[in-house]
């Protein structure tokens, strides 16, 4: 994965576009509605990218990056991660063009979506929810909203005028011939306008279509039914309550009506009902990939071997991390459930998460084991674990602890002869970043296991090919 200085310098130039004219009401609708999200920061870019461009153009005059850090007082891999955050919630557009060495970039800006639009989404809403509880939601949704005027009903009757009945069109004697060049903008122009901002759209190769087709029967859903909104909400309610195809399969029939077609607000409340029931009634919240800013720790370029690898779990992804540990390959559904209850329930932070994954699986011969993972997991959610260091020394401090839970028996339970031979057989493999605490304090083992010592070793190498 790039870090941020290979993506930008300080030095490199930028201007701001803007994608269709920006309202001040759209202020109202970013400060109350994306910025619980997104962020402050991501909040402020936008709002700094915004003020750039000069009234009533869609352009801004080139700036440096150096300049926009002193702007929003800001170091340079804050404004990056915040620009992602833009750029995935569909706010921004970031074009790169590099000549002779020299980076230049435009930053588009993008209109936020409507309140209607945002309301209903069908996933930002729910992030939003859960972000802001019940009474504050309600409370955004009667500020964005308004009676509707019903004429009829208040006793009025509509006497508005039609063009036609208003104007009339006279048709001059000599035309000029130059009319219909006049008409025309020149080339490389636009005129100003109001884009129509798009919702947010969910990648649908992350969802396995074949696979539910393969489950449905046509007579009860036909495939015409499964059209292309249809399609777009399945992909993005798999992706907001991670459900996979085989579960989906139940979700779409008791959405399907008597003339056989899917109402897609059935299949949303289907969904929502589905994750309530198997996630205790909570809703799904919107996290970051990776660690976010205010726990981080490596805010320098790493020099030491482990530096770099605290840098790497700060900045990948668990399923990254999942992907880059089995070289490339895809991680299993399971594993995928396991790392995202351990995020939802027990509400620890990716990095952490990360030293969680690489200390488990170098623990139980490379495979996530959910009741040993839970165990830890709870742990150190009760310890407020929050960074990638406290969780490394956590787990140095609590090792043999964790040692007794693997083996499933407690020490207290053990008897002398039972512990000697427990000792004398204990031969982990351990990651990189516990060698020098295992110098420090050397622990007693029988002889070296060689499989597992060879599986750390090439866990070792795919990560390091990573932090390199």
């Amino acid at each position: 994965m790039a870090q941020h200085w290979q993506e930008m310098l300080p030095v490199d130039r930028y201007e701001v576009a803007s994608n269709g004219l920006l309202f001040e009401y759209d202020r109202k609708v970013l400060t109350l509605l994306y910025q619980p999200l997104i962020g402050p920061i991501a909040y402020s870019l936008y709002m700094t990218l915004w003020s750039q461009i000069d009234e009533n153009r869609l352009s801004s005059d080139g700036s440096s990056h150096h300049a926009l850090m002193n702007v929003m007082d800001s170091n340079l891999k804050q404004i990056y991660d915040a620009r992602l955050k833009l750029e995935g919630i569909g706010l921004l557009s970031t074009y790169v063009r590099t000549e002779e060495g020299l980076r230049s970039f435009v930053y588009e800006i993008t209109p936020p979506l409507t309140p209607s639009q945002f309301f209903l989404d069908g996933m930002l809403n729910v992030y939003l929810y859960r972000k802001v509880g019940k009474n504050q939601f309600l409370k955004l949704k009667r500020f964005f909203s308004d009676e509707h005027f019903l004429e009829k009903e208040n006793g009025y009757e509509n006497v508005t005028r039609s063009f036609q009945e208003v104007f009339d069109s006279a048709v001059p004697g000599n035309p000029s011939s130059h009319l219909v060049d006049d008409l025309k903008l020149e080339e490389q122009r636009v005129y100003f306008d109001r884009v129509n901002p798009e919702t947010i759209k969910v990648d649908e190769a992350h969802f396995d279509f074949d696979l539910l087709f393969a489950g449905l029967s046509e007579n009860l859903v036909p495939k015409r039914a499964i059209n292309k909104k249809v399609r777009e909400a399945i992909a993005k309610l798999s992706f907001l309550y991670g459900i996979d195809p085989i579960q989906m399969k139940n979700i779409v029939i008791s959405a399907v009506d008597e003339s056989s077609e899917i109402q897609i607000d059935e299949l949303r409340k289907s969904a929502r009902d589905w994750y309530q029931l198997n996630f205790s009634d909570q809703l799904p919240l919107l996290i970051d990939k990776i660690q976010p800013l205010p726990h981080v720790t490596t805010t320098v370029e790493p020099k030491t071997q482990e530096e770099k690898l605290v840098q790497y779990l700060e900045k990948t992804s668990p399923r990254q991390l999942l992907i880059d540990i089995s070289g490339g390959g895809e991680p299993s559904k399971s594993d995928l459930q396991i790392i995202e209850d351990v995020m939802f329930q027990q509400k620890l932070l990716p990095g952490v998460v990360n030293v969680l994954i690489q200390y488990v699986l170098l623990k139980t011969d490379m495979k996530l084991t959910k009741a040993y993972v839970d165990k830890i997991a709870s742990h150190w959610a009760r310890k407020r674990v929050q960074t990638v260091s406290e969780a490394m020394e956590l787990a140095k401090k609590e090792h043999r602890q964790y040692l007794d839970w693997a083996e499933g028996k407690q020490t207290a339970n053990q008897t002398p002869k039972t512990s000697a031979r427990k000792k004398a057989i204990r031969t982990e493999s351990l990651p990189d970043w516990f060698d020098k605490e295992a110098e420090e304090k050397p622990i007693q083992t029988g002889t070296e296991n060689n499989e597992l010592e060879e599986k750390k070793r090439a866990l070792q190498e795919r990560l390091k090919k990573y932090t390199k």
